[in-house]
């Protein structure tokens, strides 16, 4: 069979940066279930999301340049049979440890897609339309996680086996995304030095450097929320939402994850600096939304306040990576997507580790109010630090 060109490459790296990203939100909705059933306590469900980051953060410090070295083809075949293995041990999870274990090699697996197959986007993307590239790393994480919820979701709650089918059909993604990429064309030369490219390197390209000390701000603050919806998610549904049902409990994960790719488009009409200041404000706004329908107990409302939250943070994220990712080059690039996914987990483990900690003690509308104060202030820093940036729309990365 004849390979796959750019076109057909970047397609296939989208689709499976996308699959990855769902397979690793299969069994969220599951945690209602482990937690009823097999006796999961909160701490046990904040952990699974820690060592999930732990995961991720490892992945990309250690294995963030292999793709420079064997290619993006066999970097993207590591990344999808990895998660493949981690899904198979979720189909015993009785205690803490399976899924533990599983959660760890799921987040090495997407921080190994953090790097080779956003890479692989990149190397691949079209010069038009410019925000399509940007949208695909900011936002294919978020799509993959929403449609992993709510597919999981659906058939815990239809399914035959809820503990075995969400996991086969999965599977069945990551074999088809495996042929995908076999038949696409690589845009690496191999070359040596592999052991070396194992040793951290954190260095950014001074160019991209004041780019990324505001996007920090934008990273941790986003991805932070993440992880709190996917740590507690469902026990949002069932104790201040009060649904029991695991498709609830998707939806209120997906509503924060889905619109992502919304905002990324209408990041993309404006400058970084308006999409910066417009998309804080309105994500700092809707998170006290949350927190006041979350109280309340209102379930539509809620997911109206997340659903609009997530817009503001894929307008976020899809600005503040393509400010950074346009100003570096090829070889370049995996170094820098590694960086910034490495502060993007670690943005998130750390507040969900403390949210898990403070969860047994304090309600969880009580713990969100503490992340919308970390978005206060990261609202105060972004208009400070963007206030007297010249407005211009950062160039497609090509």
């Amino acid at each position: 069979m004849k390979r796959f060109g750019r076109k057909g490459a970047f397609a296939a790296a989208s689709v499976s940066l996308i699959a990855t990203y769902a397979a690793s939100a299969t069994p969220i909705p599951l945690y209602g279930l482990y937690r009823t059933q097999d006796g999961l306590s909160y701490t046990d469900l904040s952990l699974s999301a820690v060592v999930y980051f732990v995961g991720a953060v490892s992945s990309l410090l250690f294995f963030g340049r292999l793709s420079n070295h064997f290619g993006r083809r066999i970097s993207a075949f590591l990344t999808l049979l990895l998660m493949a293995v981690a899904a198979v041990s979720f189909l015993n999870v009785h205690s803490a440890l399976p899924l533990l274990v599983g959660r760890f090699l799921q987040g090495v697996s997407c921080g190994l897609a953090s790097t080779a197959l956003a890479a692989w986007v990149v190397d691949t993307a079209p010069e038009r339309p410019a925000w399509l590239a940007p949208a695909v790393l900011s936002c294919g994480p978020m799509t993959g996680l929403t449609l992993g919820g709510i597919v999981s979701g659906t058939l815990v709650d239809y399914g035959s086996d809820p503990r075995v089918l969400p996991y086969i059909v999965i599977l069945g993604v990551l074999a088809l995304c495996l042929l995908l990429c076999f038949n696409s064309m690589e845009t690496m030369t191999r070359k040596p030095g592999v052991l070396s490219s194992l040793k951290p390197q954190l260095g950014l390209p001074v160019p991209s450097r004041q780019a990324f000390r505001i996007g920090v701000f934008v990273f941790v603050p986003t991805w932070a929320l993440g992880g709190f919806f996917q740590a507690f998610g469902p026990a949002m549904a069932m104790e201040q939402l009060h649904s029991a049902s695991a498709l609830a409990a998707a939806l209120v994960f997906a509503s924060i994850m889905a619109p992502s790719p919304i905002g990324a488009s209408l990041a993309g009409r404006v400058s970084v600096a308006n999409a910066q200041r417009i998309g804080i404000v309105a994500f700092t706004l809707f998170i006290g939304a949350l927190i006041l329908t979350l109280h309340k107990g209102l379930l539509v409302p809620f997911l109206i306040a997340s659903v609009c939250a997530g817009i503001a943070q894929g307008a976020l994220l899809s600005s503040s990576i393509n400010s950074i990712v346009s100003k570096v080059t090829l070889e370049e690039r995996a170094n820098v997507l590694g960086l910034i996914y490495a502060t993007s987990y670690t943005g998130a483990a750390i507040p969900t580790l403390i949210a898990g900690r403070f969860s047994e003690s304090y309600s969880l509308v009580q713990v969100l109010s503490a992340y919308g104060a970390m978005a206060a202030l990261a609202c105060c820093v972004i208009l400070i630090s963007v206030s007297g940036r010249k407005v211009e729309r950062v160039k497609a990365i090509s």
